[in-house]
């Protein structure tokens, strides 16, 4: 087991499981009631913005502002917050993910910074990149060994960066791999939701002049783009998030956090691995969202959706919705079918539906 930058990493590292499909499984025999409220437990509130959570086990590790990251423990219920400076920077990180042996956290902007826990003791610099237009939005890993991280486009296609060898490093893909992004098409670093993977499949949701979805049916070797129906054309527009029950069913949530009260074509769902979209809820609330998921265990029909604008819960694959708080979230992420958790502007907390 590696020493982790602070001691509380140990508790979690190396028991990291993947709690949608463990409590899927657990709930197929029991019968669901629809959520109707949800309690609200505060972990954190400070002077951090934190865009990017990984339930690693029981816990929640979390990286924000300022070059603040850090872990959640349950068994303790207590949170430790540390800092990661590079020279005379302090890194936003907006990007985070998790295997059984190490916690990753990428910044935004010039430069990118992409950290793992290391066996120093200290977290590690395992990717750099510098160019007046780099700006990672999200990571994830398939499995313990191939990780994924998506950005703006720097060249003439997204900045997509894999790894094959558990985080140790990582490779950018040509864009001769990669489909041709349109003029003013980019992401959004809102949720660290840009990418959902499934088996060996992976997507990718831009937004601005373009909002599509990116596809590669391989771990990275080949890709399709598909175009979705959600409103883009600003630079404030288009998807800021996506999940995907399986490998099947999928959800892309956005709209303009410049208007947030518009609900048109902010929200979709697809039934054939992301082909196509249609629309859902149309011209009804929720509007600007950040973040969505699926509940597990809710057989792709519940979702939840959090941004500044509140929480909003589907019960029906998103063709209708209920705002069950008005309290304020960037991103969520379920530890079981009624337990979440959501971080935003200085706060990270524990929800619990019912």
């Amino acid at each position: 087991m590696k020493r982790i930058v602070f001691l509380l990493f140990i508790l979690i590292i190396g028991c990291k499981s993947d709690p949608k499909n463990e409590q899927q499984q657990e709930v197929l025999t029991r019968e669901r009631q629809a959520f109707t409220e949800v309690e609200i437990d505060m972990l954190l509130e400070d002077s951090i913005s934190i865009r990017a959570i990984e339930i690693m086990g029981e816990d929640l590790a979390f990286a924000g502002s300022n070059g603040a990251y850090g872990i959640y423990n349950s068994a303790k219920d207590e949170v430790r917050v540390s800092r990661q400076q590079y020279d005379s920077i302090a890194p936003e990180f907006r990007a985070v993910a998790g295997t059984s042996e190490d916690f990753f956290m990428l910044s935004v902007a010039n430069p990118a910074l992409l950290y793992k826990t290391g066996d120093s003791g200290q977290m590690e610099l395992v990717y750099k990149e510098e160019g007046e237009k780099v700006f990672y939005d999200a990571m994830t890993f398939w499995n313990d060994q191939e990780g994924i991280a998506m950005g703006d486009p720097v060249e003439n296609c997204l900045s997509v960066i894999i790894s094959r060898d558990g985080g140790k490093s990582w490779n950018k893909l040509p864009c001769d791999l990669l489909p041709k992004a349109a003029e003013g098409e980019a992401a959004f670093a809102a949720s660290n939701a840009n990418i959902a993977v499934e088996g060996e499949k992976a997507w990718i949701l831009s937004g601005g002049a373009r909002s599509r979805v990116y596809f590669t049916p391989n771990k990275g070797k080949t890709w399709e783009v598909f175009d979705t129906p959600l409103v883009q054309g600003k630079n404030t527009q288009g998807g800021y998030a996506m999940d995907f029950y399986d490998e099947q069913q999928g959800v892309i949530i956005g709209g303009d956090y410049t208007a947030p009260e518009e609900n048109s074509g902010n929200k979709a769902i697809s039934n054939d691995g992301g082909k196509t979209w249609n629309l859902i809820a149309d011209d009804q609330d929720p509007g600007y969202k950040s973040s969505v998921r699926y509940v597990p265990g809710g057989d792709g029909k519940e979702m939840v959706a959090v941004g500044f604008t509140g929480i909003s819960y589907s019960k029906d694959a998103g063709q209708s919705w209920k705002e069950l708080s008005p309290e304020g979230f960037y991103t969520i992420r379920f530890l079981n079918d009624s337990i979440a958790y959501a971080a935003g502007k200085n706060r990270l907390a524990k929800l619990k539906f019912r």
